[in-house]
């Protein structure tokens, strides 16, 4: 790619997330003027998403991230599908990705370890990251986008892209669609130093649980495992994270622990499957959950925003309008099959309710393992590398000028 002469105007980011870090983050190692807007005080410690992928590590490793992100997270060689009563199980082995990516593993890494590190980087680059300083309006003219603070102050830039999470007021100045709806249940998500891997044997370091009447999903940090559940219809947030709310989930699958379990932290929310219309308005872009939210399971909302990150630096590095309409043109379509359409089947195939229908699954599953091409081609999926190869490929039109 050849890299056109910096625009003396600076790129206005919204948001300072993972995604609008790692987005600030490319342009600024390449030489561009950058400038970062937060409505909150700071990074936040909220519960949020703890999966890299193999694909992810690869993009970070400029810099030193990657090597960070190793140090304060938990290296996952395999993933899991189980029948929690029975302890059935089949298990994922992501070596077979040896020759497809440096890093044939999940890390399981909290995530604001990687919004930390990408903040001293920043810093180390000169950027300014105002954080406590809410855009509320975004705009646009024939030369400069711009983007107005809650206290009235307005700033200028070459371009301005909208990394602020699902109620984007990015996405509604480009006239984008948000098109999908939110699934029935509530997820409820717990921290705990319980020692899982004692009671329930050769536990992985993820794993996605069928038991009776439902399912639930362990994910082991280095300090804690984070266990996920689904509340009853007739919870709201608040009853969901309750105490007595919690301890029934987990006498459900620990019966004889589960007053042993201390709950750390808890977070409860609504999970939704949505796609923005367009991605592009002329200056105005927008990526990360701004563009598009999934579902958790496969763990790919946190890495899919990484990767439009990667992939927007690119084109606004490059400058082009072929390169910039392409951002959209290439990662929307991927996006909606191989990161909305993989975590909803993934979803699927944990809601499916009966012993044998799940026995099914499982016994299909396993066939896929006995198969070295087959399980390939599923890593290869499930881990994300074949939907970044096919993002790769030209796309051709373009409707966002």
């Amino acid at each position: 790619m050849t890299v056109r002469r910096p625009d003396p105007a600076p790129v206005l980011v919204v948001g300072a997330g993972p995604v609008g870090l790692t987005l600030a983050w490319r342009l600024a190692r390449a030489g561009r003027q950058v400038r970062v807007f937060e409505a909150d005080e700071g990074i936040t410690s909220q519960l949020r998403a703890s999966t890299f992928h193999p694909p992810t590590l690869d993009m970070l490793e400029d810099d030193g991230i990657t090597t960070a992100l190793l140090a304060a997270g938990r290296v996952t060689p395999g993933w899991q599908i189980r029948i929690h009563e029975t302890g059935e199980r089949v298990t994922f082995d992501l070596g077979v990705l040896a020759e497809d990516t440096g890093h044939p593993y999940r890390l399981q890494c909290h995530q604001a370890e990687l919004s930390r590190r990408l903040m001293r980087q920043l810093r180390s680059l000169d950027v300014e990251v105002a954080f406590g300083s809410r855009v509320t309006s975004v705009g646009q003219d024939d030369t400069h986008a711009f983007a107005t603070l809650e206290d009235g102050r307005r700033f200028t830039g070459s371009h301005l892209v909208g990394c602020e999470g699902a109620r984007s007021v990015t996405r509604e100045a480009i006239g984008a669609d948000f098109a999908g709806a939110a699934y029935p249940e509530t997820t409820v998500l717990a921290t705990t130093e319980f020692p899982f891997e004692n009671i329930m044997p050769d536990l992985a370091g993820v794993n996605y649980v069928w038991k009776a009447g439902g399912t639930f999903s362990l994910l082991r940090l280095p300090d804690c495992w984070r266990c996920s559940f689904q509340a009853r219809d007739d919870q709201d947030e608040a009853a969901a994270t309750s105490p007595a709310a919690l301890q029934a989930h987990l006498r459900e699958i620990l019966p004889t622990h589960a007053d042993s379990v201390e709950v750390i932290e808890t977070r409860a929310y609504r999970v939704h499957r949505r796609l923005a219309s367009r991605w592009r308005l002329g200056r105005l872009f927008i990526a990360g959950d701004a563009a598009h939210l999934n579902s958790p399971k496969g763990g790919m909302g946190l890495n899919g925003g990484i990767h439009d990150a990667f992939a927007l630096a690119d084109a606004l590095l490059d400058g082009t309008e072929a390169a910039l309409a392409q951002y959209e043109h290439r990662r929307r379509p991927v996006v909606d099959e191989a990161i909305i359409g993989q975590a909803d089947r993934n979803r699927a195939r944990m809601a499916i309710p009966d012993e044998n229908g799940r026995r099914a699954e499982l016994e299909r599953l396993r066939a896929i393992t006995r198969d070295p091409a087959r399980l390939r081609d599923f890593l290869l999926e499930s881990s994300m590398i074949a939907g970044l190869r096919r993002a790769a490929q030209p796309a051709a039109g373009n409707n966002s000028r």
